[in-house]
């Protein structure tokens, strides 16, 4: 169950970051991604400040945060 819910806050965490970035819409393999990959660069950016997540909010937002990052890097990146 676990993993089931590392994979869904991800997908979810994928599609409300690509929204906030008003990016094109990846689909759901991207979203997926984007999200799963988020979630290790959220919780990496959490620890180096000192903030833990607790819950499922606190996952979501650990990982929306990850994953925003992520596309602006990318975004950054896309354009040098």
């Amino acid at each position: 169950m676990d993993l089931i819910g590392f994979l869904l806050i991800g997908l979810i965490a994928g599609w409300i970051a690509t929204q906030f970035m008003r990016g094109s819409s990846m689909g759901l393999a991207g979203n997926l991604v984007i999200g799963v990959i988020g979630a290790f660069v959220g919780g990496f950016l959490f620890r180096l400040i000192g903030f833990a997540a607790v819950g499922l909010i606190g996952h979501l937002i650990t990982a929306t945060v990850g994953a925003v990052v992520l596309l602006y890097v990318v975004r950054v990146l896309k354009k040098a």
